[in-house]
């Protein structure tokens, strides 16, 4: 509560103060996520400037590192829906369809492997299946950071599984054969 005449504290100097504790932790957050360098180290950036617009309000956020991580999930949300509709507009123009068609989730996946395809998909996918399994949100909040609803959500995670599965297949094309472990050992799935 303001009072007449009481200064309230200068949040900007705590924010600085965070900033070299909450850095790597945001980058960290935000590299295997998206995949690219320069992309991570562009969104760290923009969630740094979100958080000194944030700092600036009445009243100013707790600052924590959660708080900034959480900024940088939704810098990384908002990049993807941009991306995706950068493709939607390239496939109208190509005149692409996606197959709405299911399959469930339930293969073991090598992770290395997984990171290079889940790198392959679309945008929307990408984000989707980043926030619901990386990330472990339920499907309600994958809804709310992607902007759709949840029937939506529930559709395009069945996409997004269904695009994952076929990438992954086309890069492990042995069918059930999972690629090489350490060791030289082959997985199977059971």
């Amino acid at each position: 509560m303001n009072h007449p005449g009481k200064l309230e504290p200068d949040p900007g100097p705590a924010l600085l103060a965070l900033y070299d504790t909450a850095l790597p932790e945001v980058y960290g957050y935000l590299l295997p996520r998206c995949g690219r360098r320069a992309l991570a180290e562009d969104l760290t950036a923009e969630t740094f400037l979100a958080a000194v617009e944030a700092v600036r309000k009445e009243p100013p956020p707790a600052l924590s590192v959660a708080w900034l991580v959480g900024v940088a999930r939704h810098k990384l949300a908002d990049h993807w829906r941009r991306a995706a509709r950068e493709q939607r507009g390239l496939q109208a123009l190509d005149g692409g369809v996606s197959d709405p068609a299911a399959d469930p989730w339930d293969e073991r996946l090598d992770a290395l492997v997984a990171r290079d395809v889940l790198g392959t998909l679309a945008p929307h996918h990408r984000a989707a299946l980043t926030l619901r399994y990386l990330d472990g949100l339920p499907v309600p909040q994958v809804a709310e950071h992607l902007g759709r609803t949840l029937h939506a959500t529930e559709a395009l995670l069945t996409r997004a599984r269904k695009a994952f599965r076929q990438a992954y297949t086309d890069h492990c094309p042995s069918g059930n054969r999972v690629p090489r472990q350490p060791g030289g050992k082959e997985g199977h799935d059971d």
